[in-house]
């Protein structure tokens, strides 16, 4: 009996010591790209977070506490950028969800041929070039010789000319436009792909029973779509708050700050002013604010997620 026991005893240190081998070569594998993540995404978040509690430019190094995000919520180009960063969320996010769901169950029902010539198509922002895209955008835009402009004229909607990207009534809106067109290509493409998942038996049945296209769609797409979902809406929103090149190359951030946005913000104060402590707090907030909303988008879809 006891020499079973110390059979026993024997066999577990062993496994135990396999298992610590597996695991020692394991992290010995990650190594390198755990060293990677530490050296270039967690120094810099740390750094950062370090260096928004000080006056930090190219001259000075003060530690002034909780100063620089006083000042932000007394400022007023910061303000705005808070508002219109938020609007842009707000007004390209769930667009972008609803047009490609709806796209995407259209193509769907294609034939193969036609359902790749439409996923190029939509696809096609997504690779190419922000320049390109800005320089096509500026041309529709353009208040003299722009396409748009004409267009309304020509169906009666507008009396003169609009500068689309110089009124501060319009600017954002303009924005918005050409982040959402940029924007839906890969949503589609991973909804496709996800409604070719969906199984038919239940489709089918759900028809035979007499349940109607929408209610098809309700309870059995919508629900095995969901998780698709989820990563669209969380990738959608984190991609709409960190809007920078368009504005830059559009606007940037004018009139008087009506088409800024944090991100924006940030590159201004610490690229163009070297106010990097400044710039760093923008960043903390910017940061809280992601998180804050994709808490809440985790919440509210993550349990309707079934994987």
């Amino acid at each position: 009996m006891q020499q079973n026991k110390t059979v026993t005893k024997t066999g577990k240190r062993r496994r135990l010591g396999i298992r610590g081998r597996e695991t020692l070569v394991s992290y010995l594998f990650m190594l390198p790209a755990l060293l990677f993540f530490v050296a270039f995404v967690v120094g810099p978040i740390l750094s950062g977070l370090y260096t928004s509690f000080f006056n930090y430019t190219a001259r000075h190094n003060n530690f002034i506490g909780l100063g620089n995000y006083i000042e932000l919520f007394q400022s007023e180009p910061f303000l705005k950028s808070l508002r219109n960063t938020v609007l842009l969320v707000i007004g390209v996010v769930p667009i972008i969800v609803l047009f490609s769901i709806f796209v995407s169950t259209i193509i769907y029902q294609k034939n193969p041929i036609i359902r790749s010539i439409f996923r190029g198509i939509f696809y096609l922002p997504v690779v190419t070039g922000t320049v390109a895209i800005v320089v096509v955008w500026k041309w529709i835009y353009d208040p003299l010789n722009g396409i748009l402009n004409w267009a309304l004229q020509a169906m009666g909607a507008i009396d003169q000319n609009i500068m689309w990207l110089g009124d501060k009534k319009y600017a954002l809106l303009a924005i918005i436009v050409v982040l959402f067109t940029t924007s839906v290509g890969q949503p589609i493409i991973l909804y496709v792909a996800a409604l070719g998942n969906v199984d038919q038996s239940h489709i089918e049945a759900a028809q035979i029973d007499g349940a109607t296209s929408w209610q098809v769609f309700r309870h059995i797409k919508w629900p095995a779509i969901m998780p698709t979902t989820l990563y669209v809406v969380v990738i959608t929103t984190i991609n709409s708050f960190q809007c920078f090149s368009l504005i830059q190359l559009l606007t940037g951030g004018g009139p008087n700050y009506n088409s800024s946005t944090i991100m924006y913000l940030v590159y201004e104060y610490a690229f163009k002013q070297s106010r990097f402590g400044y710039a760093n707090a923008m960043g903390v907030i910017l940061a809280i604010i992601i998180g804050v909303f994709s808490i809440i988008q985790f919440k509210f879809f993550g349990d309707k997620v079934e994987y």
